[in-house]
């Protein structure tokens, strides 16, 4: 008995990936501009975030204050020194957002953090 996993059948209508499809992917995202880049990536960390302070639909059992930290840091990170990069218009929405977050991490907390303390306020100075 041999305990090498079975391989799935392949079909004749689905081709597999090989490498030249894996370098179309690279040479796309070649293509796609910085600020764009940039803009994903915060979306997806302050989407995250508001999603472990309890802004989802069941915030009961999606809190999760240490890893909302977390994401609520590397937002920070990312918004202030990507600001000056992504122009006003970008920078002032990315910043609009994770001053929300930072207020539900407050909000959300039974001991909130010291002014000036909590989530990003090192990059981003104290929220209120």
């Amino acid at each position: 008995m041999s305990t090498e996993p079975e391989s799935a059948p392949v079909s004749d209508d689905i081709a597999p990936v090989g490498a030249e499809d894996v370098g179309e992917e690279i040479r796309d995202i070649a293509d796609v501009p910085a600020v764009e880049v940039i803009n994903t990536v915060a979306v997806h960390l302050m989407s995250a975030a508001a999603v472990k302070v309890g802004l989802a639909d069941d915030p009961d059992t999606q809190l999760d204050l240490d890893e909302a930290r977390k994401l609520i840091d590397a937002l920070a990170g990312l918004v202030t020194a990507a600001a000056p990069a992504v122009g006003d218009h970008h920078a002032r929405a990315l910043r609009d957002g994770l001053r929300t977050v930072q207020l539900a991490f407050r909000e959300a907390s039974a001991f909130p953090d010291e002014h000036g303390k909590g989530p990003g306020e090192k990059w981003t100075g104290p929220v209120s």
